[in-house]
């Protein structure tokens, strides 16, 4: 199991999609607005994250897979993330 530093209602969980058809999408966590800095960038294209393993999930260009999705990539590296509802200075998730 892995374990997370922070906890609490002020921040975003561990793994977190914007697909419906996953396990880990929340619709009242994404409507708040989730922010991800991804080795020390911020990034507004992530599709997936996972903060415990250290990963994003990104659209690969314009490339389709055979159901019409976004074809992504997964990205390894150290993840952060934030509700950018709470502004300047948000309790931040990461290792």
């Amino acid at each position: 199991m892995t374990e997370e530093t922070n906890v609490g209602p002020d921040v975003p969980p561990d793994r977190l999609a914007i697909h419906s058809k996953s396990a880990f999408f929340d619709a009242d966590k994404l409507q708040r607005g989730v922010g991800i800095r991804f080795k020390g960038v911020v990034r507004t294209n992530v599709e997936e994250y996972c903060i415990s393993e250290g990963w994003v999930r990104v659209q690969a260009g314009k490339t389709l897979d055979r159901k019409g999705n976004p074809l992504t990539v997964k990205l390894s590296g150290p993840v952060e993330a934030w509700y950018e509802d709470l502004g300047e200075g948000a309790p931040v998730a990461k290792l």
